[in-house]
């Protein structure tokens, strides 16, 4: 069997969240609740009148699911190939998500995807710039 590679792992966990948080802040804009109201009244200004943190997590959701899932275009830029950009904006869009309260499962997912980017980061993984790709194996590598 082969090796796990992490990276791909937790691409595929944080495109989950990044579709579910698009699908979370479209249904904020009918349906606007912020997560924590039974604590404070504080925060609903945040979803009406202006849907603001619907807007927020609209935004976070396609930026994460570009990042994941880029263009040809985008994809070998030092951002995509980036495991430690990826670990300072997605605590970011996790707690947009946490927010909203039709987004809390993506907030979820995101931190799974954070703890999975940080073991692959803790472990010398690096991003392919070709999206999907392997990691090119060194002589140096290989075992007897």
């Amino acid at each position: 069997m082969g090796k796990l590679i992490k990276n791909h792992w937790a691409r595929l966990i944080i495109l989950t969240a990044a579709v579910y948080q698009i699908a979370a802040a479209i249904e904020g804009f009918f349906w606007p609740k912020v997560f924590w109201d039974f604590l404070t009244k504080n925060l609903d200004g945040a979803v009406k009148p202006a849907p603001i943190l619907q807007i927020i997590n609209l935004l976070f959701g396609i930026l994460c699911l570009a990042w994941e899932w880029p263009l040809p275009l985008l994809a070998g830029k030092m951002m995509h190939r980036s495991i430690e950009a990826r670990l300072v904006v997605y605590p970011l869009a996790s707690l947009a998500a946490f927010l909203l309260y039709q987004a809390t499962n993506p907030g979820i997912y995101y931190l799974v995807g954070i703890g999975v980017y940080f073991w692959a980061f803790s472990e010398g993984e690096v991003v392919c710039s070709e999206p999907w790709a392997l990691p090119r194996r060194t002589r140096g590598s290989e075992k007897v």
